[in-house]
């Protein structure tokens, strides 16, 4: 039987170099594999008592391969600049092992036919983009994986006459695997916000983002989602610009982990809306959940990384909702649709991508999406602190700490200067001191002087411009470490920035 092979091929990672120096990923997968043997031992048994015989269909769906290229391309493309994503490519292929395993087990112990193709293909790749568990913890992947198919298998209810799966498999199974961790405080345990991170390193990471999913897009008809999520959220970062004069994701109008979210997480056409008004909605929803759900997890001191996953299936429990509200007499007239009925589904859905083209093309241009964000900049950040901006000090902080830890001498000085320069009663004289020795040991002349005025009584006032060898690390923002560390070229990319008297080096550091 075919569980065999795939349950074979499982165990044969086992015999991996880097699975074998890591015990508790070496018995994840031998347990794993002795479990899929074991059922498919049991159900042969039981098959030539019950006198059963096991079929095979296969069919190459189009959102299946499709999704799966996608996704591939992604991994590819992030993986380039993030090097733990190639180094754990034989885990995903594992894990597809495992999936193909399980659901055809899963399939044989209710019913006679199992239908081959590439359907657990996005179901593990979409969980992987979002979140994998650590070695010692990896068994946790394989049931997470589970989790997705078992749902898919046994949650149903009757969609439009057809009884259908309830929720997208991979957004179910990664919302309850998310609680889980938050409720146990062991996000740690996950790669999920270096995943969130790093998702953002390669260069024009929302473009690539952007034409890759629009293939599927067009053969699926889930452009308005797409588009009234990105759109929702962006004129939400708007107003909130307006207001408070700062970024309420810090350092984009919308993190490109949301961004992948809103391209490939919540936008499977099973547990969406029928209607187009619907879809819109539905797209809508999405985006203002995410950032509700960004506050209520930064205000619980939770991780924020998981914005984008806990509401998903709260969102496929309302589709059926959705729609009949749309269809009623009061909306009917609204639905975008409604005056095209006679166009081809093919020739609306090009009308619809033309639209968001559009759209992306006006937020590429405006900064709206892209890599050069102001609020990836220290200098904006000082700015907003000095002028008493919403969070502006705590955030400006916290890129100091980043930096300081990343070997800035300077950024551990500024970072003094921040806790020390407080109303006498609130300055936090011990971690000034303590970020200053750091300064200081790192070899920042101004950090050594404010240490021996912290412990003379005085307060800690010296600073200079950061040297032109701490700029690749205060000068990279969200992105990528910085691969062109030739001085002209760190000059002008801190004038762009905004940092004060580096536009007059630049001419000064190309003559040397």
């Amino acid at each position: 039987m075919l569980p065999v092979l795939f349950s074979a091929g499982l165990l044969a990672f086992a015999l991996y170099p880097s699975v074998r120096e890591a015990p508790r990923l070496f018995w994840s997968f031998l347990g794993t594999g002795a479990i899929l043997e074991a059922w498919t031992l049991a159900l042969l048994a039981s098959s030539r008592g019950k006198h059963r015989s096991f079929t095979l269909e296969i069919a190459l769906r189009k959102q299946h391969y499709v999704q799966a290229c996608a996704h591939t391309s992604i991994f590819l493309y992030w993986g380039w600049f993030w090097q733990p994503v190639y180094d754990s490519a034989y885990l995903i292929v594992a894990q597809l092992c495992f999936a193909y395993a399980f659901d055809m087990l899963l399939n044989w112990s209710r019913r006679d036919t199992y239908t081959l193709g590439f359907g657990p293909f996005p179901i593990v790749l979409s969980t992987n983009l979002f979140l994998w568990f650590r070695p010692d913890w990896f068994y946790l992947q394989f049931l997470m994986i589970a989790v997705g198919f078992a749902a898919k298998e046994f949650i149903r209810w009757n969609k439009d006459g057809r009884q259908t799966h309830i929720f997208n498999p991979s957004a179910f199974t990664l919302t309850i695997f998310s609680l889980a961790l938050i409720l146990t405080g062991t996000s740690d345990i996950t790669w999920g916000k270096d995943i969130a991170i790093t998702q953002f390193y390669p260069p024009r990471m929302y473009l690539f983002l952007f034409l890759i999913a629009l293939p599927g897009q067009f053969l699926f008809g889930v452009t308005t989602m797409t588009m009234s999520a990105v759109a929702t959220t962006y004129l939400f970062g708007l107003s909130y610009y307006a207001v408070a004069g700062t970024y309420y994701f810090y350092d984009s109008y919308i993190p490109i982990a949301v961004f992948l979210g809103m391209h490939l997480l919540f936008t499977d056409p099973s547990t969406a809306p029928r209607t187009e008004m619907g879809r819109v909605i539905f797209g809508a929803l999405y985006g203002l959940s995410t950032v509700a759900l960004y506050e209520l997890l930064g205000a619980a001191g939770l991780p924020t990384f998981y914005d984008k996953l806990l509401q998903v299936p709260l969102l496929n429990l309302s589709i059926r909702a959705i729609d009949g509200m749309v269809r009623s007499e009061p909306l009917r007239r609204f639905a975008p649709a409604a005056s095209g009925q006679a166009v081809p589904p093919g020739r609306r859905n090009l009308g619809y991508i033309s639209i968001w083209v559009a759209v992306f093309a006006v937020l590429s241009a405006t900064e709206g999406v892209g890599d050069s964000h102001r609020g990836q900049w220290i200098p904006f950040w000082q700015q907003a602190c000095q002028q008493d901006r919403a969070h502006a000090c705590r955030y400006l902080a916290q890129l100091h700490t980043n930096a300081c830890n990343a070997g800035s001498g300077w950024s551990c000085n500024e970072l003094g200067r921040l806790q020390a320069n407080e109303a006498d009663e609130a300055m936090d004289r011990p971690a000034a001191f303590a970020s200053m020795q750091d300064g200081c040991a790192l070899g920042f002349r101004p950090a050594c002087d404010n240490v021996a005025a912290l412990n003379s009584g005085g307060r800690p006032q010296a600073t200079a411009p950061p040297p032109v060898e701490e700029l690749p690390i205060l000068l990279r923002g969200s992105k990528g470490p910085i691969t062109d560390r030739s001085s002209a070229s760190l000059y002008a990319r801190a004038c762009a920035q905004g940092w004060p008297d580096s536009c007059g080096r630049i001419a000064a550091a190309r003559s040397e």
